[in-house]
């Protein structure tokens, strides 16, 4: 039932104290993941690691503190559900222009239904579709960084495109010999792309973050000739011979990048500060892997989860299958079901 009115006072306030809470986690988030880049420089892999390990945690975090604000200060679980429409309302206003506006839908999701009963869970209370668009957001003040840089080579000036790509990333750490394995970066990108005339459109596009991940740092981007688009990581590692860094191979295609953000592996630490747009564009590169594991492998599992999930509702709506038993040995602990 959708209020006729915004008449409360302490709705706008609940709606701006549950953004509070959102930003303060992602604000904690990027810093982590920002910091990604110095332990990479300075071979800290314990400090990776650890910090790959208690970033899983800062979600569950702020979501107790945002609930705990909430009961505290505004007797959340008391309010009438008109209230908590006019809540939702509200938080839909505030993201007009937010940057991250789908993970701020997904942690009111997880904020009010640990304060409220599970007979609030439904649309009037809750995001079960997204309500603000994650289109063609990006950050327009002078001083920010794009979502990805683009570089238009020729065929003579291609060798330096390259090495302004990599050096573009500013790592503090200096490189074993970076235009040897550029060269190297051109001789597999020849094997790649064959003996191909250059279009009006050639160019390579590059995420301006680096992915890191374990003891390794991935540029990831495509090469874009004509109608044709090439998907590349280039993963640098730290040489076991000098310490130097080293650009290790080259990954092409969809395959090699869908083994790369496999859910089997550990997530990425990546500063991102439109998560959406990253999202987007590894989408290009992997049009098969569905936006709920692009998600997971950026660290960011509860968008993840919630993407699974309304995934699934739409199969459930488009197909006739019917939950069954999982065939196989039971286990000892759950029981498992399946779709067949």
């Amino acid at each position: 039932m959708f209020p006729q009115e915004l008449n409360d006072l302490r709705a706008f306030d609940i709606a701006n104290a549950m953004l509070d809470g959102f930003d303060r986690h992602y604000t904690l988030f990027r810093e982590a993941s920002a910091q990604a880049k110095k332990r990479f420089e300075a071979a800290d892999w314990h400090g990776q690691q650890r910090a790959q390990r208690e970033r899983i945690e800062f979600y569950d975090k702020r979501v107790d503190e945002a609930a705990e604000r909430l009961q505290t200060e505004f007797k959340a679980s008391s309010l009438s559900m008109n209230v908590w429409q006019q809540v939702k309302l509200h938080y839909i206003g505030l993201l007009t222009n937010h940057h991250q506006p789908e993970l701020a839908e997904t942690f009111f999701n997880s904020v009010t239904t640990k304060i409220l009963h599970r007979s609030y869970f439904h649309n009037d209370f809750i995001f079960l579709r997204p309500a603000v668009s994650t289109e063609y957001i990006e950050n327009e003040e002078p001083a920010s960084q794009p979502t990805y840089r683009a570089y238009y080579p020729t065929k003579e000036t291609l060798r330096d495109s390259w090495l302004r790509l990599v050096n573009n990333f500013q790592l503090k750490r200096d490189f074993e010999d970076l235009g040897r394995d550029v060269d190297h970066v051109l001789n597999a990108v020849a094997r790649e792309l064959g003996d191909f005339r250059p279009r009006a459109n050639f160019q390579i596009q590059v995420l301006s973050s680096l992915f890191f991940r374990n003891k390794g740092a991935y540029i990831v981007g495509k090469i874009i000739n004509g109608f044709k688009e090439t998907p590349f990581a280039l993963p640098i590692l730290h040489s076991p011979a000098s310490s130097l860094l080293v650009i290790d191979t080259v990954l092409f295609g969809e395959d090699e990048l869908q083994m790369l953000f496999s859910f089997a592996r550990a997530y990425f630490l990546v500063d991102m500060e439109i998560p959406s747009a990253y999202v987007q564009f590894l989408r290009s590169l992997m049009p098969r892997k569905p936006r709920s594991e692009i998600y997971n492998a950026l660290g960011l599992q509860k968008q993840g989860k919630n993407l699974f999930y309304r995934d699934f509702l739409a199969h459930l709506r488009h197909s006739s299958d019917k939950f069954r038993i999982a065939p196989g040995i039971k286990g000892m602990v759950m029981l498992v079901f399946d779709l067949p």
